[in-house]
């Protein structure tokens, strides 16, 4: 997200500084998967058409950095099939149908759910998970991580008001004096500062109010582990997704299959059985894999905030500190938007956000 608030930023005329721990996308950015997905079609509300809102202004965003740079972001709008392995999932597919016929139809976009019987393309998925059917969600897309992030660090690199400075992990924040003090001891002001460090903003942000000791922690690192497999997948099928397994197939050749989501762990970025079991379910859920040599293992750690959703926006307290963190499983998709919404009030413009997605809700929430 930072990445997207330093072109934004740029965009804008704005004079930044963005400061980056180690490597651009080294974090969590850096992953494999890049599944696009949006939220059920039922049950409407601020939160999902945000995300709709979000998710179709992507494709603009990635063709504008694509254009500029001329490097691909690895995006595609490829649909996703959901395997339907027992008949009351069909009854439920069914009613989504229809809600999806009204909450994605909107802008000029008709996107459609559709229920189908089998699946036109042999083996993908497997016939056996799908006695009741599947859903064909025509809405969803996939991006590749990396490239995208590569597109990004392109821009800022050319932009002559924006300047990147790697190896500069931030220590703490003093709002008062406006400034930074980095892990090596350099201090660096600032008019604003965008908090945008994946797992590490909850403690700098927490670290803002350092005598309040009642509050409970704004968030929580949740290890996150995928693979990369070399198989001659045909990169416009859609993503599968099953039981919180994703197989995503990208360009060159290559499919990811991700991932689980890790509360309590030992070791953050070292990979172990559960990524074992992974893969073992998607070869079986796609035959064409089973074969497939795997060509990286990853883990990496995810930002969750306490009550989930992102946490955006200015410090109620300290305003010229705003946070841009939590995203947890959608910060592919929203990070353009709650980056603009970071920056909105800094060039004083009405933030549009969800009220749960601001910094002032977690606040409260962790408060309680």
């Amino acid at each position: 997200m930072g990445l997207w608030a330093a072109v934004k930023a740029g965009r804008l005329g704005l004079r930044t500084l963005l400061l980056e721990a180690r490597a651009p996308g080294h974090g969590a950015s850096g992953g494999l998967l890049g599944a696009l997905m949006p939220h059920m079609p039922d049950r409407w509300n601020d939160k999902k058409q945000f995300q709709f809102d979000a998710l179709l202004q992507l494709e603009e965003e990635v063709a504008a950095i694509e254009a500029e740079t001329r490097l691909s972001c690895g995006y595609r709008r490829v649909g996703r099939y959901i395997p339907l392995p027992k008949p009351h999932l069909a009854v439920i597919a069914e009613r989504h149908s229809i809600e999806a016929g009204t909450n994605w139809h909107q802008q000029g976009q008709a996107f459609h759910w559709h229920l189908m019987k089998t699946s036109p393309i042999d083996g993908w998925p497997d016939a056996a998970f799908t006695e009741a059917g599947l859903v064909h969600d025509t809405f969803a897309a996939r991006v590749f991580p990396r490239s995208l992030c590569a597109g990004l660090v392109a821009v800022i690199r050319a932009t002559p008001h924006v300047d990147l400075v790697e190896g500069a992990a931030v220590a703490g924040i003093d709002p008062v004096l406006g400034r930074v003090t980095l892990e090596s001891g350099e201090t660096i002001g600032f008019g604003h500062c965008i908090v945008a460090a994946g797992h590490r903003a909850f403690p700098l942000i927490e670290g803002l109010d350092a005598g309040d000791l009642q509050r409970k922690p704004l968030g929580q690192p949740v290890k996150g582990q995928a693979a990369l497999l070399a198989a001659a997948i045909d990169p416009a099928f859609p993503v599968i997704f099953l039981n919180g397994l994703y197989v995503v197939a990208h360009e060159g050749g290559h499919v990811a299959i991700g991932s689980t989501s890790e509360e309590e762990f030992d070791a953050p970025f070292s990979t172990d059985d559960k990524l074992d079991d992974l893969i073992f379910r998607a070869r079986a859920l796609v035959p064409g894999l089973a074969d497939a040599p795997v060509i990286e293992r990853w883990a990496g750690l995810r930002p969750k905030a306490i009550d989930r959703d992102p946490m955006v926006g200015p410090h109620p307290r300290h305003p010229s500190v705003i946070s841009l963190a939590g995203g947890f499983k959608v910060s592919f998709g929203l990070a353009h938007r709650l980056a603009d919404a970071a920056l909105a009030g800094i060039v004083g413009k009405p933030v549009d956000l969800p009220s749960s997605f601001t910094l002032a809700h977690h606040l409260s929430v962790a408060a309680q």
